[in-house]
């Protein structure tokens, strides 16, 4: 065999088989390879989304901590000054009604301040008319001399 004609074989062989694997072969690993590729940039696409998302959920829960902290913190503030109101009403209302109790007794130490001076003056008056009685010796009708013994009755 001539070298020649074994290498323009072997030449036309390869050329068939190149064709071959151009025509049957190439195509679907290109085709696999571009699905790979694509796949793989959609998921480095996914990944920094989610990071990007991850960002963002973690500033969003942040605020809303900074903001769950202010209402607390406002709640906090309102709970004490309605407290704080809440105690001066009632020092107001105890003050009222120990005011109240207060002009209750001395109404009814007047009353019996009243009663006594009453109870002084009919006594008194009863002694003014039996030391009277016993002045004159005789007896003095009470009856017969009212306005004269309620006259005196009032200058004390």
């Amino acid at each position: 065999m001539n070298i020649n004609l074994t290498l323009i074989g072997q030449s036309i062989t390869f050329a068939i088989f190149v064709w071959f694997c151009m025509k049957f072969v190439w195509p679907p690993i290109v085709s696999a390879l571009d699905a790979r590729r694509k796949q793989i940039a959609d998921g480095l696409a996914a990944a920094d989304r989610g990071k990007h998302e991850l960002e963002l959920a973690a500033r969003k829960s942040a605020e809303s901590l900074h903001e769950a902290k202010q209402k607390a913190a406002d709640i906090i503030g309102q709970a004490e000054k309605r407290a704080a109101q809440i105690i001066d009403e009632a020092k107001s209302a105890a003050k009222v009604e120990g005011d109240r109790q207060i002009a209750a007794a001395q109404a009814e130490i007047d009353q019996e301040i009243h009663r006594a001076r009453e109870s002084l003056r009919e006594q008194v008056a009863t002694l003014v008319v039996a030391g009277a009685e016993k002045v004159l010796r005789r007896e003095v009708d009470a009856k017969a001399h009212g306005d004269l013994l309620e006259a005196i009755k009032n200058e004390l």
